[in-house]
């Protein structure tokens, strides 16, 4: 029977969760979860224990508590090492086959369980990397849960060499987030005129000539990539999402008028190439309104379901903002991720779904936490392009370790050659050319 039974002495929500995120998730394999001893004791299968006590000499993974609590709280963390990685939620108990509660720390991350205690919000009310245990740890730029994963994989087969592990593929997605189409086309008079006044203010001479050429027709607008990123698509045969800000102008939603013609024949455009999520907007995680007027202007627009979403600026907050999405019938998130660093938020390179520790039940929203974005690279770290290319490849590899999904961010603006951004689209060629080259 290729099925691992597993005995735990209490079957909680939690308990579920975390054995399906690894089982059913991330190893492909069948279990089943019992709580009658006798059974367990009975079964002739591949089979383990997860609790406080080992009944039997099968292999016991010796439980830290949190998976049979409710309700969140502090922890006191000590840190040890097994595999050469920082570990915590210690256990001391010999006939362990790991000295510590694996389960409970792959809980505690995908859950972002940090996120639920008081923290010190950034400017725009985000819970930033530098406040994170992986960081802390220096593990968010490992796909740690995946690399746990494997060792319970590993610990299985030594027991049970014959039991079948499928093998997975690493997968790579390309995302783009459009928050403002075009640079200088198709604006109000009011904001052409806004822009120039800013420029001149700045002294940006160059930015003056750029703009009037633009809106003389004379030159495209260097946020108008889009046909250059479908030309990457069809080179690499790429799987992508576009992310639109649909909503009204705002101090952070800079994006173009929704009720603008050439802006709504975009998105049909670009909607006949790739899929379409809403990129919702700056205010829509204190105004949950804003999200349900949003999304039906676009699907409105699309006439289709739109079923993807990434908040702009990554405003997440738990459990709000989660608990909105699924309120309107939103599936797919892509927000799981860092403004500021690199890496897995989660510690995760895969799907998953969504446990809300508010609620304590696992629910159907699916959660796509990536690995880099642009704005990271180059505004946060201040890379140059050589230096951004190697920390992409250092990504990449980390997840083609571990036959993970590889899911990146980009903008429209940063493949422009313009400004800021000159060298950069060599950054992302080099990106899809290793994320597509085995």
């Amino acid at each position: 029977m290729n099925e691992i039974l597993i005995y735990a002495h209490k079957e909680t929500n939690r308990v579920r969760y975390v054995f399906n995120l690894v089982f059913d998730n991330l190893l492909k394999v069948k279990y089943n979860i019992t709580t009658d001893l006798d059974f367990f004791q009975s079964a002739d299968q591949p089979k383990m224990m997860y609790g406080v006590k080992a009944h039997t000499d099968d292999l016991f993974f010796r439980a830290h508590g949190v998976l049979f609590e409710r309700g969140v709280r502090n922890f006191e963390f000590n840190f040890s090492e097994y595999g050469g990685n920082p570990t915590f939620f210690q256990v001391y108990d010999t006939d362990s086959v790991l000295p510590f509660d694996i389960f409970a720390a792959i809980f505690y991350l995908v859950t972002r369980y940090e996120e639920y205690l008081p923290f010190v919000r950034d400017k725009h009310g985000r819970f930033t990397a530098h406040l994170s245990l992986s960081k802390q740890l220096n593990i968010l730029e490992k796909p740690i849960v995946n690399i746990w994963a494997l060792e319970i994989k590993k610990i299985i087969q030594k027991r049970y060499p014959d039991f079948a592990f499928p093998e997975k593929k690493f997968r790579f997605l390309a995302t783009y987030d459009v928050d403002s189409a075009w640079g200088y086309a198709q604006k109000s008079l009011f904001r052409i005129v806004g822009g120039y006044y800013l420029s001149l203010k700045k002294l940006d001479f160059k930015e003056i000539v750029t703009r009037t050429k633009v809106l003389l027709g004379r030159k495209k607008d260097p946020f108008d990539t889009f046909d250059l990123q479908l030309g990457y698509q069809k080179k690499y045969n790429l799987r992508t999402i576009y992310f639109f800000l649909f909503s009204r102008y705002s101090r952070y939603d800079k994006n173009l008028n929704i009720y603008n013609r050439k802006f709504r024949r975009l998105v049909k455009w670009i909607a006949d190439y790739a899929t379409v999520g809403l990129h919702p907007s700056y205010y829509s995680s204190e105004q949950p309104e804003l999200l349900k007027s949003e999304l039906s202007s676009l699907m409105d627009l699309l006439k289709i379901d739109i079923r993807h979403s990434r908040q702009h600026f990554l405003r997440l907050m738990l459990p709000d903002t989660y608990q909105n999405l699924i309120e309107n019938d939103l599936q797919e998130d892509y927000t799981m991720g860092y403004a500021g660093a690199p890496g897995f938020r989660a510690g995760i390179a895969d799907t998953y779904r969504f446990y809300d520790l508010a609620l304590e039940v696992e629910t159907k929203l699916r959660i796509h936490p990536f690995a880099v974005m642009d704005g990271t690279l180059r505004d946060y770290m201040y890379l140059t392009p050589d230096q951004a290319i190697e920390k992409i490849r250092q990504l990449i590899q980390e997840v083609r370790n571990v036959k993970g999904t590889f899911i990146s961010v980009w903008h429209n603006d940063a493949l422009s050659e313009e400004n800021r951004w000159k060298g950069w689209r060599r950054v992302y060629e080099s990106l899809l050319e290793m994320a597509t080259t085995e």
